[in-house]
C-alpha cells in the first residue's frame, strides 16, 4: 500500500486518510475520492492530501476483516458485515464462548495490520452478545497475510450452547444445620440451574455417611439424572472423606479433588459412568460467583471437564473481589447494560404508496425476474440482520398482503397513506418495539436493494462514533435505504407531507455516515412504466 501526501489533482481513486471540510460538508476518513470530491477539496483551497492507494498485493479493509471473520467464526456465531476494517462475531445462542486461545494468538503474531480481540475462554454469553472483534488497522493488509490468518483461523471461535438437563441435589444433614439453610440452598440451586437452561428435578437430603448418600446417588441415578450434586453439611477435606467414599461405593470414581479457584477450592470432580457427579464446596450455598459456576457451566453445555482443565483454572480464578458481589437475575455476566451487543434494527418497509405514475397498476404488485416487487424487498430485509420486519400498508392492502403470503412479517396499516410518506414513516415507529436501537426504512419499490446492502448499513452503525444515521452511497450518490437511530424517532414522527426524512439528513449532518455499496442498487427506484421496462430489459440482459 502506498500512503503520503498526493496532490488533489492526483487524488482521484484514492483513500482519504484524514477528514476535510468542504463547502457540502465533511469528506470523512476512509472515503473513495471521486472527481465530485476533488473539485470540492479544490474549491475549498485543499491543495494536497495524505491518502492509501492499493497495490496489487494488498486486499482491502472491509474485505480483509470480512475474510478473516467468517473463517474464525465456528458454531452459534452471527457475523457483521465489514465496515472501516472492522467485523465483529455475535454470539446466536446462550452458552459458552470456546475461544482457541493458542490460534488465535498465532493469528495476532502474523502481521501487525491484523488483530483478533475475544472474549475470555468460556465467558458466559448471551444472544447478540459480542464474542469477538476482528480489526485491519490500516486501510489494507497484505494478501499473503490474510491467508495465513484465514487458514490459522478456522473456526477458532464458537458457542457451546447449554443443552437441557436434569440435575439432582442431595444435601447431607448433621445437628447444626438449619432447615431453611436447606430450604434456601434449593432456591439458590434452582435459580442457579435454571438460569442455564437446565432443571432442577429432584433435590433430598440425607444423613452425612456414605452409605446413605450412595443409597441416594443410586436414587437419582434411576430417575435419569444427567448431573448429580452433593452438598455436605460438612466440607469435604479429603479424598477419603463421605462424598468421595460414597461416590465410589455407587460405583464411580473420583477424578480430582481441589481448584485453583478462591472461592471454591473444597470441589470434588467425580464420575459415575459418563454421569457427572460434584461434590459442592460449602459457597456453592451462596448464589454469589464461585468456582463450582465454571465447572457447572462447562458440564451443562456439554463441554467435557477433567482434572487437567480444573487444575488450568488458577489464572484468574481469584474470584474473591467478584464474589462479594451477587449473580445478576439470569447469569453471571457483566450487566447486560455494559456488555457489547450487535445492536437491535428493525426494518420497516413503506408499501402503502398509491403508485400514481404507474396507474392502474400498483407497481409494488408488479414482477421482477418472477417476483412482485414487495416481496423482493421483505426478502432482502428477512435475509439480513434486520428484525423484526414491519410492512407498512395503506392502498390496496389487502392484495399486497396476499402477495405477502405466510412472512415472518408485522403488517402496519397506515390509513393516512393519502398523506405521502411521511404518514407511512409515522406509522412504521408507532409499531417499533421499545428495545430497538434503531431502524432501516426501505422503500418498496427498490428490487435491487439486498440483504447485503441492509448488514452493511448495520456495520456502520455506531453511536459511540457518532454514526447515527447511516446512509448508502453509489459513487458519491446518496440513496435508500436509511438505518436511522431511536433518538430520531421522535422528529420523524413529526415529519408532513412526502419528502420523508430528507430535511432531518440535513440537520443532523454531523451525525451522518455515508456508506459506500458494491453497486448501485441502492438508486434504482421504479416510478414509472418506463423504468419499470428497463429494469425488465437489464435484468432480462443479464439472464
Amino acid at each position: 500500500m502506498k500512503f503520503g501526501e498526493i496532490p488533489v489533482a492526483d487524488a482521484v481513486g484514492a483513500i482519504l486518510a484524514h477528514s476535510h471540510r468542504v463547502a457540502a460538508g465533511t469528506l470523512k476518513k476512509g472515503r473513495l475520492l471521486s472527481a465530485e470530491d476533488i473539485a470540492a477539496l479544490q474549491a475549498a483551497g485543499i491543495r494536497a492530501v495524505i491518502a492509501a492507494r492499493l497495490e496489487p498485493d494488498d486486499v482491502g479493509e472491509d474485505a480483509a476483516a470480512a475474510a478473516i471473520s467468517r473463517a474464525l467464526a465456528g458454531d452459534h456465531l452471527v457475523v457483521s458485515a465489514a465496515f472501516t476494517g472492522r467485523a465483529n462475531l455475535y454470539a446466536a445462542r446462550h452458552g459458552l464462548a470456546v475461544i482457541d486461545a493458542e490460534r488465535v494468538e498465532r493469528l495476532n503474531l502474523v502481521d501487525e495490520a491484523i488483530t483478533v480481540a475475544t472474549l475470555a475462554p468460556y465467558t458466559l454469553v448471551e444472544p447478540r452478545q459480542m464474542v469477538a472483534t476482528i480489526k485491519v488497522i490500516p486501510f489494507a493488509a497484505p494478501a499473503a497475510s490474510v491467508e495465513k490468518c484465514v487458514s490459522l483461523g478456522a473456526s477458532a471461535v464458537r458457542i457451546a450452547p447449554f443443552a437441557r438437563k436434569a440435575v439432582g441435589l442431595i444435601q447431607t444433614r448433621l445437628a447444626s444445620v438449619k432447615p431453611s439453610v436447606i430450604a434456601n440452598t434449593v432456591a439458590t440451586t434452582n435459580a442457579r440451574i435454571a438460569a442455564l437452561g437446565s432443571q432442577l428435578v429432584a433435590d433430598a437430603v440425607c444423613d452425612h455417611d456414605q452409605a446413605a448418600i450412595a443409597a441416594q446417588i443410586d436414587s437419582f441415578r434411576a430417575r435419569g439424572c444427567d448431573v448429580i450434586l452433593v452438598l455436605g453439611a460438612s466440607a469435604i477435606v479429603d479424598r477419603r472423606d463421605a462424598i468421595p467414599a460414597a461416590v465410589e461405593r455407587a460405583g464411580g470414581e473420583v477424578l480430582h479433588f481441589g481448584m485453583p479457584v478462591d472461592p471454591g477450592n473444597l470441589l470434588l470432580l467425580g464420575r459415575i459412568g459418563a454421569m457427572p457427579v460434584l461434590g459442592l464446596p460449602g459457597c456453592a450455598r451462596s448464589p454469589k460467583l464461585n468456582g463450582f459456576d465454571w465447572v457447572l457451566q462447562r458440564l451443562l453445555a456439554d463441554l467435557p471437564v477433567s482434572r487437567t482443565d480444573i487444575m488450568r483454572m488458577g489464572v484468574g480464578g481469584l474470584l474473591t473481589e467478584i464474589a462479594t458481589r451477587p449473580l445478576p437475575r439470569r447469569t453471571a455476566s457483566p450487566e447486560p447494560s455494559a456488555v457489547p451487543r450487535a445492536p437491535k434494527i428493525a426494518a420497516v418497509i413503506l408499501a402503502a404508496g398509491r403508485s400514481s405514475r404507474m396507474a392502474p397498476a400498483n407497481k409494488l404488485l408488479t414482477e421482477v425476474e418472477g417476483q412482485t416487487m414487495i416481496a423482493r424487498a421483505v426478502d432482502a430485509a428477512l435475509g439480513s440482520q434486520a428484525g423484526p420486519v414491519f410492512v407498512v400498508t395503506g392502498h390496496d392492502s389487502a392484495r399486497v398482503r396476499q402477495a405477502l403470503g405466510g412472512q415472518n412479517v408485522t403488517i402496519v396499516e397506515n390509513p393516512a397513506f393519502a398523506d405521502g410518506l411521511s404518514a407511512s414513516v409515522r406509522a412504521g415507529i408507532g409499531a417499533l418495539p421499545p428495545d430497538v436501537d434503531g431502524a432501516v426504512f426501505l422503500l418498496g419499490d427498490m428490487p435491487r436493494v439486498t440483504a447485503t446492502h441492509i448488514d452493511r448499513l448495520i456495520a456502520a452503525f455506531n453511536p459511540d462514533e457518532g454514526r447515527t444515521i447511516c446512509v448508502p452511497t453509489w459513487r458519491a450518490k446518496r440513496g435508500n435505504p436509511v438505518l436511522w437511530s431511536s433518538r430520531f424517532f421522535p422528529e420523524m414522527r413529526a415529519l408532513e407531507g412526502d419528502t420523508g426524512a430528507r430535511g432531518l439528513i440535513r440537520q443532523h449532518a454531523e451525525q451522518v455516515c455515508e456508506v459506500e455499496m458494491p453497486d448501485d442498487g441502492v438508486l434504482l427506484d421504479v416510478d414509472t412504466p418506463d423504468a419499470l421496462a428497463a429494469l425488465r430489459a437489464d435484468a432480462k440482459a443479464s439472464a
